[in-house]
């Protein structure tokens, strides 16, 4: 199987790298790949929980709940994390507050690596 890392970095709004990368990823989940998305700086948001944007807009944190239900896996930078005030609890079911030795162990264990 196909393994695909995806390094975020952006806010999950106000541009669209990061609804670029998790389309990217629904669609490398739908033809086999596992996909992998680690999320640092301003991109943790995208796996806070309750998020409300306006109607008709897409849902960053419904589209990685949908992800992750289908088998990605979802990490947060520890450090960026606490650098935003958010914790665990603040997160979406599934998504995980870890460390960059996460990333590191992904990115050693071989398959593509991606950055938005």
């Amino acid at each position: 199987m196909n393994t695909v890392t995806m390094v975020l970095q952006d806010a999950p709004y106000g541009n669209e790298k990061v609804w670029n990368a998790l389309r990217l990823s629904q669609a490398l989940l739908s033809v086999g790949s596992k996909v992998r998305i680690f999320l640092y700086a301003d991109s943790v948001t995208a796996a806070k929980k309750g998020q409300n944007p306006p109607k008709g807009y897409y849902n960053i944190g419904d589209m990685l709940a949908e992800l992750i239900k289908k088998g990605g896996e979802v990490r947060s930078c520890l450090t960026c994390t606490n650098a935003r005030g958010l914790t665990q609890e603040d997160f979406i079911e599934g998504a995980v507050v870890g460390k960059t030795l996460d990333l590191a162990r992904w990115i050693n264990e071989g398959g593509q690596v991606m950055t938005f």
